[in-house]
């Protein structure tokens, strides 16, 4: 199957069919949708300077006025959730792209070649594999500073090996299908082999692997954050958001931490819920 028809041949009727008895992907994608625009658009349209001061009393609950309230310094929660949807949702964007990229490279390589190549590489994601990504992030910014792109980096790396591991799985069991032997005595090319049969074999159990690792960047990028070891404040990053409310919460002032946690939730479920329906669908039309 091609990536072609995967992507509007075969799977769009399919993925119609079902979306008309399934409300929650519905719902999921509506979610999506509007976070992904948030995230985009969110700076053209906040109502106050993210970073101004006392544009209204400190700790003020929802209101016409300002609708999510303020947080502790008289800042407007809105105004600060629609200017840190952007790196909230790209950050982990980036690292699903990185480690997926990368992880599906060396795995692919890894199942091609096999012997003494598929050995060191595997030893390596497997060294890599032992290191917690938060871990590993926490290293990255004390060898390079606070902020997120240390932080972005080092959990691409961290992310590698679950992705690695899967797709060598598939890798190996798809290249030992005579179909691939066929292509080979034909003379077809590894690269050819790799793009047109392979990886579009593969196509929904790295899409089902993306989704929960967005998940996993997400939170875990946002606790960087709430630790104070990614995105800096005045910045309004979710995560900076949450940690800067804890003391608010005690005041009986939740907006602050519970506004920008409620984005991060409501993310993470829908992009779980639209990856696991995509990838059940491509499973189905292959099949």
């Amino acid at each position: 199957m091609s990536i072609g028809q995967l992507a509007g041949g075969r799977i769009s009727p399919v993925a119609r069919r079902v979306a008309q008895r399934d409300p929650l992907f519905i719902a999921a994608g509506v979610v999506m949708a509007a976070i992904v625009l948030l995230a985009v658009l969110g700076p053209l349209l906040t109502p106050y300077d993210p970073n101004q001061l006392y544009v209204g009393p400190v700790l003020s609950p929802p209101s016409v006025v300002h609708l999510m309230g303020t947080d502790d310094l008289g800042r407007d929660i809105l105004s600060r959730v629609l200017a840190g949807g952007a790196a909230s949702v790209f950050g982990p964007v980036v690292v699903v792209v990185l480690s997926t990229v990368l992880g599906s490279t060396v795995a692919i390589l890894s199942a091609w070649y096999g012997g003494w190549v598929d050995a060191v590489l595997t030893r390596i994601t497997e060294v890599v594999f032992a290191i917690p990504g938060l871990v590993l992030a926490i290293l990255a910014v004390s060898m390079f500073g606070k902020g997120l792109i240390a932080p972005v980096l080092a959990l691409s790396i961290a992310y590698l090996p679950v992705v690695s591991r899967l797709v060598r799985a598939g890798a190996r069991s798809e290249l030992g299908k005579p179909y691939m032997a066929a292509l080979r005595i034909q003379g077809v090319g590894s690269l050819a082999i790799s793009f047109r049969h392979l990886l579009p074999a593969l196509l929904p159990a790295i899409l089902a692997q993306s989704t929960i690792g967005f998940g996993y960047a997400m939170l875990d990028l946002a606790a960087i954050s709430f630790l104070g070891l990614g995105a800096q404040p005045p910045t309004s990053d979710w995560g900076v958001m949450i940690s800067s409310g804890q003391p608010s919460l005690l005041n009986g002032a939740p907006e602050q931490s519970l506004f920008p946690a409620l984005l991060v939730v409501l993310t993470v479920l829908s992009v779980n819920i639209l990856g696991a329906r995509v990838t059940a669908w491509a499973e189905r039309a292959d099949a």
